[in-house]
C-alpha cells in the first residue's frame, strides 16, 4: 500500500561559488595563470585591468557586495536579480569548466620511441622483420624494458595484424633492437639490462670481464650485496672485486629514462605562491601575484545592461536572449573574481599562521627550530576547516631567505624528549638521516642500532619507527647500504 507523507531532511549541498572556490584554492600560483586565461577566454564580459590605465574607475570595476551606490546611476546588481530568467539557466549539467582536460602538448623534438623507429629504418631487416620490429618497440615502456612475454606478443600480433610469428622469430628480432642506442634498451629484466651494457662497452678489460661475470653467475649475491661470496667464488682480491663493483654501479638500470623525452611534461619549473622577506627583525609575506592579472568586467557590456535599465521592452525574443546572456556572463564573472578575493584571503590567513606558529625557523632556517605543527593547528589559529588547510599546503610553496620550500615541509608530528621536551619527527629524522651519512659502509648500521644511538640522543623510540622514518627518508636497510672502500 502506498503512503505520502512529508519529511525533513538537513543536507549539505556547495553552491556553485563554493565549488569554484575549492577548485582555485588547491591550484598554484603557476596554474592560476593558466585558468584565468582560460576564463578570460571564455567570459567576454571579464577583462585584464592594463597597468598603464588608472586604478580609479569605480563605474567600471565590479563594486564590492557592502558598497552601496547612488539611486541615480547605473548599478550592475540591480539587473542582476530581475525576473526574466532565461530557460537555459534552469538547466544543470554535470561538467564543469574547471574539469580537468588531458591536452597533448606540441613538440618539434624526437620521442624515446621515435629515436627507436629511426633505427629500426637503417637495420639490415626485411619489411616483415622491420614490422614486426615496429610492434615489439611499441612495448617497449619509459625505463627501455619489454616486460611482456614474446608468446603473449606473438599471439597480439597475430590477432592485429594478421602475421603468424612465434618467440624465435621475435627473440631475433629483439635482439638487433637490444643493440640501438641507448644501450641496454629493449631488455626483459635487470640483469639482461645490464649485461648489454656491460658487453657494450667499447673498452674490454680484466675488470670488465669479471663485471660480466658476476652479473651471469652471481646477480642473486650481486643485489643482495653478499660481496664476500662474490669475492669467495671468483677469487678475487678486494681491490678488483671493488673495481668490477664499481664499473657494474656506472651502467644504467633505465636506459629509456635517460632519453629526454620532448613530451614529457613532468619536469617543471617551481613558482612560488608566497614571498617572505625577513629585514631588519621583521618579516613581510606577500602573495606572488606576477603575471597574475588584475579583473573587472568590461565597460561595454556594463553600457549594454545600462540600456536595458531604461526599455525593458524588445521587438524580438533574439534582444532579449542577448540580454540574458550578458546577464549571465556578468554573473559568472562575479563570481570568478569574488572566488580570486577569497582565494587570495584564505592563503594569505593560512601562511600568516604557519608564519606565527614557526616564526623561529622562519629566521634563519633552522631546522631544529621546526615546531611539531599538524593540520588541525593551523584549522584551530585561523578558524578555517581541516580540509581547507589541507588544499592550501598542497602543491603550494613558499620562498624565503633561505630557500624555496613546499608548505608540506612545514607540517611535522612531535614527541617528547627524556626531559619531556617536545621536539619534531623531522629534527629525529635529520639525525638518523646525518648516522647513516657518517657510518662505516663495510658494516651499517642496523635499525636496533640507530635506536640505540637515537636514545643515547634522548629521543627513545621504538626499532620499527626507527625502520619507518628509514623507509620514509628513502634509505635502503642495512644490508643494501653495505659498500666495498
Amino acid at each position: 500500500m502506498l503512503k505520502q507523507r512529508l519529511q525533513q531532511k538537513l543536507l549539505q549541498k556547495l553552491s556553485p561559488q563554493q565549488i569554484q572556490m575549492i577548485k582555485l584554492l588547491e591550484i598554484p600560483t603557476m596554474l592560476l595563470e593558466q585558468r584565468i586565461k582560460k576564463e578570460l577566454e571564455e567570459n567576454p564580459i571579464l577583462e585584464e585591468v592594463e597597468q598603464t590605465e588608472p586604478q580609479t574607475e569605480p563605474e567600471i570595476v565590479l563594486p564590492d557586495d557592502n558598497q552601496e551606490g547612488n539611486d541615480d546611476e547605473f548599478s550592475i546588481e540591480d539587473y542582476m536579480n530581475d525576473d526574466d530568467i532565461p530557460s537555459y539557466k534552469l538547466y544543470s549539467s554535470n561538467a564543469s569548466p574547471d574539469d580537468k582536460r588531458e591536452e597533448i602538448p606540441f613538440s618539434t623534438g624526437v620521442s624515446f620511441h621515435e629515436h627507436l623507429e629511426n633505427q629500426l629504418g637503417m637495420a639490415d631487416l626485411t619489411e616483415r622483420e622491420k614490422q614486426l620490429g615496429l610492434y615489439l618497440i611499441g612495448n617497449i615502456d619509459e625505463d627501455g624494458y619489454i616486460r611482456r612475454k614474446l608468446t603473449a606478443i606473438a599471439d597480439d600480433i597475430a590477432f592485429s595484424l594478421g602475421i603468424e610469428t612465434n618467440e624465435d622469430e621475435l627473440e631475433r628480432i629483439l635482439y638487433v633492437i637490444q643493440e640501438f642506442d641507448p644501450p641496454g634498451v629493449g631488455a626483459r629484466d635487470l640483469q639482461e639490462c645490464l649485461l648489454i651494457q656491460i658487453k657494450a662497452k667499447e673498452q674490454q678489460n680484466e675488470i670488465t670481464k669479471i663485471a660480466y661475470k658476476i652479473l651471469k653467475y652471481h646477480f642473486d649475491e650481486f643485489i643482495k650485496k653478499h660481496y664476500d661470496k662474490i669475492a669467495s667464488k671468483l677469487n678475487l682480491s678486494d681491490e678488483k672485486l671493488k673495481q668490477a663493483i664499481d664499473e657494474i654501479l656506472k651502467l644504467n638500470p633505465k636506459p629509456g629514462g635517460s632519453f629526454a623525452d620532448p613530451y614529457d611534461q613532468s619536469a617543471q619549473h617551481i613558482i612560488p605562491d608566497f614571498i617572505l622577506d625577513y629585514e631588519d627583525g621583521e618579516f613581510r609575506l606577500n602573495l606572488n601575484s606576477r603575471n597574475v592579472p588584475e579583473l573587472r568586467i568590461s565597460k561595454e557590456y556594463a553600457d549594454m545592461l545600462e540600456s536595458y535599465s531604461y526599455n525593458k521592452e524588445f521587438s524580438n525574443s533574439q534582444e532579449r536572449e542577448a540580454i540574458a546572456f550578458v546577464k549571465q556572463k556578468i554573473e559568472s564573472a562575479k563570481w570568478f573574481i569574488d572566488a580570486l578575493k577569497q582565494r587570495q584571503n584564505t592563503l594569505l590567513t593560512t601562511m600568516q599562521a604557519i608564519l606565527d606558529y614557526q616564526k623561529e625557523y622562519f629566521r634563519d632556517g633552522d631546522e631544529s627550530k621546526l615546531k611539531p605543527m599538524i593540520l588541525k593547528d593551523v584549522a584551530e589559529k585561523t578558524g578555517l576547516d581541516i580540509s581547507t588547510i589541507s588544499r592550501v599546503a598542497n602543491s603550494k610553496y613558499i620562498q624565503t631567505h633561505f630557500g624555496i620550500f613546499p608548505l608540506k615541509h612545514f607540517f611535522s608530528e612531535g614527541m617528547q624528549t627524556d626531559s619531556g621536551e617536545e621536539v619534531s619527527t623531522r629534527e629525529i629524522k635529520k639525525i638518523l638521516a646525518e648516522c647513516v651519512d657518517n657510518e662505516d659502509k663495510r658494516n651499517p648500521l642496523t635499525d636496533e642500532e640507530l635506536m640505540e644511538i637515537l636514545k643515547g640522543k634522548g629521543y627513545p623510540i621504538a626499532r620499527r619507527t626507527v625502520a619507518k622514518y628509514r623507509e620514509q627518508l628513502g634509505i635502503p636497510v642495512a644490508r643494501l647500504r653495505k659498500e666495498l672502500n
